[in-house]
């Protein structure tokens, strides 16, 4: 099947009209492109490896949409996850639900400026969108471990690792990049036996998981995206663990009480926050009375021009004492201990 992806030009002072506008006529879902920065508030509780860099914020913005291509099903379709998807109930067909977005544009006019409005189309084939990244993720070790797919087999010269079995899905977390795996050699330094660990931000659940594979007695696990909690429930039980093993949490540690206690506090002897470095700066106040004293906490997704910032927040905290600095190309680990 071919889809057409069209595209309005017009401003952010108008998204909110123009996506009230759309969701009106029948197309459920969008995707805005802007040069809008996120401000603090926005990026708190993020737990990803890094925000991407924006041009000059000019007021302009980009609204996306996607109709079928195929003569027997013109109608809307709705973009989910990263895979337009059809609509369930097509009232209109395609030059129909083009008129009315065009009536919509110019009735908008009348609350605010929404630019030029211009809309452009262009054609793709369709594709297994949620299936294609997975040519890319092949198995690979990181120092006695093994991460591997499920659709791939154990490399014969890696038998004798400890096998990690991941299906990502819709979370993020294969371990092929450099912060994942920095994390990783940490949790294979100081990670000993019967320990209780804290993994803030799971994703998919792969240092949590791992750190139950090299001894960890129970894990706990945290992030905001509903998609992670899943990922992790069910890569857990790829990996032969049960629900009681990696116990995982959807809410945000950093201000979220019932989260807080939840975790629990004094409990854990490691802790893990693969995220960005300055989500690390606001966490390590809150992780510390989480963390047993002598507990490790394991830091990662700093690029390295943010590693002064992480550096300096944790020497200025009087809980913890900085134990080592370890880098991978320009990705950055910073280790503490609580005192």
């Amino acid at each position: 099947m071919k889809w057409k992806k069209y595209t309005i030009e017009t401003t952010t002072e108008a998204i909110d009209f123009i996506s009230d506008m759309l969701n009106e006529i029948g197309v459920e879902g969008i995707e805005i492109e802007d040069h809008v920065p996120l401000s603090d508030s926005d990026t708190k509780g993020m737990f990803i490896d890094i925000l991407p860099e924006l041009p000059p914020d000019d007021g302009t913005a980009k609204i996306n949409f996607y109709l079928s291509a195929d003569e027997e099903t013109k109608h809307a379709v709705f973009q989910c996850g990263d895979a337009p998807r059809q609509a369930e109930e097509p009232d209109m067909t395609e030059e129909e639900l083009l008129r009315a977005v065009r009536e919509g544009l110019e009735e908008i006019r009348m609350f605010c400026n929404p630019g030029s409005c211009e809309i452009t189309s262009s054609e793709t084939e369709d594709k297994d969108w949620m299936n294609t990244w997975k040519e890319y993720f092949r198995p690979f070790a990181v120092e006695n471990v093994l991460i591997k797919p499920t659709w791939e087999e154990i490399p014969e010269e890696h038998r004798d690792k400890i096998c990690i079995t991941m299906d990502p899905g819709t979370a993020f977390g294969t371990g092929t990049h450099e912060t994942t795996q920095l994390c990783i050699r940490q949790l294979h330094k100081y990670l000993k036996p019967g320990m209780e660990v804290l993994d803030v931000g799971c994703g998919s659940g792969i240092l949590g998981i791992t750190a139950l594979k090299l001894g960890a007695c129970h894990a706990v696990g945290m992030d905001l995206d509903e998609c992670a909690i899943t990922s992790t429930h069910e890569n857990g039980a790829l990996n032969d663990l049960k629900e009681e093993d990696f116990h995982v949490i959807l809410g945000n540690i950093l201000d979220d009480v019932q989260v807080q206690n939840e975790v629990g506090y004094e409990r854990y002897d490691l802790a893990v926050a693969n995220i960005l470095a300055p989500v690390i700066v606001l966490l390590q106040g809150e992780i510390a009375r989480h963390l047993k004293p002598g507990a490790i906490f394991i830091t990662s997704g700093i690029v390295d021009e943010k590693e002064k910032d992480v550096t300096d927040a944790f020497e200025k905290n009087p809980e913890f004492e900085v134990l080592e600095v370890t880098r991978q190309n320009e990705w950055v680990s910073v280790t503490a201990r609580k005192k």
